[in-house]
């Protein structure tokens, strides 16, 4: 019944928030329905392209969501579940909410550019370049940590004699829940493909196409279930950064659009299962939610600040997600009345979705305990099956392979759409004030540099190469890479709200507590790795040396310093704005 009482009180106080407080900041903003997008102003048929809002709410909500909101709450859960549940709740409702909308907002009143070039109208070109290298180094490890995610959720594990077994698999040769996955994940990239054909090119209209879709998304599964296709993780390593590399550089209509929008009702089955479950489980009591509320504000090595606030990351507030609010959704956007449903709601939903996370986990609370799961992911989807079956049971083990699938979709559409934003900065990062696209570039290197095949090329390589390497210090190094650029999203978004004579004071506490949170986090990860090495002797010195802590080393201590020196420049903006004022 605990489960229960929690997500009832979860999807409450959630909806009010979204009543109360984002209808509030939509007035205070000025959300104005008669206003131009930039989506119906400089619509081009690539990257500026009008959406309905259930298909752009389903690619907004599938491009945020990624593996966060399930292996955050999950890992975080060692606090106890209390702390969790209010961090997702405030957090969702009073960080990440803001956070979405205001950059969705912000980048629609302004050509639908990305937050670099919103910091540019307040802050300033030089700190307009800071944060896009500051972005560029996070989605590197937004691509290596999902790269990592995917293949490992696809990859076929060598037999004990050392054997591969590539190609198609039935049930007869042994199919496994990855060989599943592996194969579904693949056609539903063909069926996205035939639904932006069909809505496109054909003039299919939403509901017919959707139908379609959904029926086609379930002949697939059942497909799925009963052949599977098998590789290494080296394989599909390269077969995912090929398909990033493309679908970042089509037009949003054939891939990303149509992809996000159906993978969308495989999310919201999802949680919708889980719900079914929490209710079936509550009055049959056969399962036990046995986290403890409250387990100390130290456990182990890690105290609950800073700690907490970074781990549990996408559940209540995330920087990747102005990227995307901010990249693909504000060039998507007809009418600015959508964007609370799309900014906000998507936010809220992803909150509610990190205490379904932290509910699955509590039902197999002991065995997690025990490290039986290889991932807080597959505790997700054997926490959620348990609450249907006993494991083994035929209920149990289909429930697991589509969970499964759905945490590999939430990963794929965060992979593409990462991409996709990537190529967007790394050519905005080269090109100059009067230069709209790489081909206006006057010099010929900055033209090559800012060219996007170039910078989806770079950013695809380099995050394949580190997600192959399978480092488990780049999801730590992420969550606090990411936190950190919601505090200066925050900071952007305020900072661009009152040059522009609107209400930023509600962005003053957000800000503030998620700088000082990731900073000092950032801070105790360098003091802990140079004190390894410092003290590190004959026997410890592989491993205080190794080459993966020199990675966090580096990427730990620019952004740091990124971060500290955009905070100044921001300071200085405020502090220029109080004076006018």
């Amino acid at each position: 019944m605990t489960a229960l009482l929690i997500i009832l009180a979860a999807i409450a106080l959630l909806f009010c928030g979204y009543v109360f407080y984002g209808s509030w900041l939509a007035k205070q903003w000025g959300i104005d329905p008669a206003r131009k997008t930039p989506a119906v102003e400089k619509a081009d048929g690539v990257d500026y392209v009008t959406a309905k809002p259930a298909v752009l709410m389903g690619h907004h909500f599938s491009s945020i969501a990624g593996a966060g909101p399930i292996n955050g709450p999950i890992q975080a859960a060692v606090f106890g579940w209390v702390p969790v549940f209010l961090w997702c709740i405030i957090g969702g409702i009073f960080f990440g909410g803001l956070q979405d909308f205001g950059s969705l907002f912000a980048s629609a009143r302004n050509d639908g550019k990305s937050v670099g070039e919103i910091i540019k109208a307040s802050m300033g070109k030089t700190s307009k370049k800071l944060f896009i290298i500051f972005a560029l180094l996070v989605l590197i490890l937004v691509i290596a940590s999902f790269v990592n995610v995917v293949a490992g959720t696809f990859l076929t594990k060598p037999d004990a004699a050392g054997n591969l077994v590539t190609g198609f698999v039935t049930k007869a040769q042994g199919l496994t829940n990855n060989q599943t996955t592996a194969i579904i994940s693949v056609l539903f990239i063909f069926l996205a493909i035939a639904y932006g054909i069909l809505t496109n090119r054909f003039g299919v209209r939403t509901l017919p196409a959707t139908i379609i879709g959904i029926i086609a998304i379930a002949a697939i599964i059942v497909l799925g279930l009963n052949v599977g296709f098998a590789l290494g993780r080296n394989a599909w390593i390269v077969i995912i950064g090929l398909y990033i590399a493309i679908a970042s550089l089509i037009p949003v209509w054939i891939m990303l659009q149509p992809r996000d929008y159906l993978s969308s009702y495989l999310l919201y089955a999802m949680m919708l299962i889980a719900l079914v479950g929490i209710v079936v489980s509550a009055f049959r009591g056969n399962v036990t939610f046995s986290i403890p509320a409250f387990a100390g504000w130290k456990v182990g090595s890690s105290y609950m600040f800073p700690t907490l606030f970074i781990t549990v990351a996408c559940g209540a507030c995330s920087g990747f997600h102005s990227l995307i609010a901010s990249g693909t959704s504000s060039k998507q956007l007809d009418n600015e009345k959508h964007a609370k449903a799309i900014g906000y709601g998507s936010m809220l939903i992803e909150s509610a979705l990190g205490i379904i996370s932290l509910i699955a986990v509590g039902v197999v609370w002991e065995a997690w305990g025990k490290k039986e799961f290889g991932s807080p992911s597959a505790a997700f989807g054997a926490g959620i099956a348990t609450l249907f079956g006993e494991k083994g049971t035929p209920v149990y083990n289909t429930i697991s392979a589509l969970l499964t699938l759905a945490v590999s979709v939430f990963a794929l559409t965060s992979l593409d759409s990462a991409t996709r934003l990537s190529r967007f900065m790394f050519s905005e990062l080269f090109l100059k004030d009067d230069e709209a696209t790489w081909k206006d570039a006057k010099s010929p290197v900055r033209k090559i540099l800012a060219n996007p095949f170039v910078g989806t090329t770079f950013m695809v390589v380099v995050g394949c190469i580190l997600g192959g390497l399978s480092l488990s210090q780049i999801w730590g190094l992420f969550g606090a890479a990411n936190q950190l650029l919601a505090g200066i999203a925050l900071m952007a978004v305020a900072a661009w709200l009152g040059e522009v004579g609107k209400n930023n004071k509600m962005f003053i506490i957000p800000t503030v507590f998620m700088l000082a949170a990731t900073l000092t986090f950032l801070v105790l990860k360098i003091v802990d790795i140079v004190d390894k090495m410092a003290k590190a002797t004959a026997e410890t010195a592989a491993a205080a040396f190794h080459w993966g802590n020199w990675f966090q080393l580096f990427f730990a201590g620019a952004m740091a310093i990124l971060a500290v020196v955009l905070v100044v420049e921001g300071v200085r903006t405020f502090s220029r704005q109080c004076k006018k004022a």
